[in-house]
């Protein structure tokens, strides 16, 4: 389950509100665990040699579930296989994986690892049926879709190109298929610290009534506010946990 309800304490008719769900992200790149400024592969912050310390790490302030992305997978540099085995066989808690997956060979051999979630990227934008076909095979708790976009246009190939489609001509096919998560990212603010995008979130949100996670740009408390004013289930967070801007585990809101 990727985010609770609670009921405010006072008022006649109390409305239950979303508590979002952060989720800690470790972006793997040349088997280390690092931060790309606006998905750029050759501007890398480098957080930890290691992606399995990393990942012990966030588990110990309390993860339940981890966000890993082989983004040399993901750009057609490589692929991080084998620490991705290692990370599932040692953590302890569930993990997601995207980066590279552009079928149903690939999909599978992550599933058949131990991977609880597979997150599909471009694959769901060039080839739609893909998703459908993993859904019958795994279940929707199974698979997850990625959009990733500059302003609503989805972007592919590990944000190199642009797709010409809007997250609205994709949603409503990915609906069809079963999709129940979809995680939309702002490519535009990933790893820069400037704070969601209220106006795209907004719009996102009303394009998708299923869970939504979101990514891109999450600095700070501010943030995560604006996740539950907006009903956003939760957001894949990465720098500014890293970083300390935002606190881990995420304390309570006002």
């Amino acid at each position: 389950m990727l985010a609770r309800m609670t009921a405010p304490v006072s008022g006649p008719n109390p409305t239950p509100r979303l508590i979002p769900l952060i989720i800690p992200c470790v972006d793997i790149q040349s088997g280390r665990a690092v931060r790309l400024y606006e998905g750029d592969p050759d501007r890398e912050t480098v957080y930890f040699e290691s992606p399995l310390d990393a990942a012990r790490h966030w588990v110990t302030l309390g993860a339940g579930l981890v966000h890993l992305v082989d983004l040399d997978a993901a750009t057609g540099r490589g692929e991080n296989r084998a620490v991705i085995a290692q990370i599932t066989q040692e953590l302890g808690v569930p993990v997601e994986v995207g980066g590279g997956i552009r079928d149903r060979a690939s999909a599978e051999a992550l599933i058949k690892i131990g991977v609880e979630r597979v997150v599909i990227g471009t694959a769901a934008v060039k080839n739609p049926e893909l998703v459908a076909e993993l859904i019958a095979a795994h279940g929707p708790e199974r698979v997850v879709v990625s959009l990733d976009a500059r302003g609503l246009e989805v972007a592919t190939h590990g944000w190199a190109q642009g797709s010409g489609l809007n997250v609205a001509d994709l949603t409503p096919q990915l609906a069809d298929a079963g999709l129940e998560t979809l995680i939309f990212t702002d490519v535009t603010r990933d790893g820069t610290l400037r704070g969601l995008d209220r106006d795209l979130m907004r719009q996102v949100r009303g394009l998708w009534i299923n869970t939504l996670i979101v990514g891109g740009g999450v600095a700070n408390l501010d943030d995560v506010r604006l996740l539950q004013e907006e009903g956003i289930h939760g957001a894949i967070v990465g720098r500014a946990i890293y970083e300390g801007t935002l606190p881990y585990p995420v304390p309570a809101l006002d």
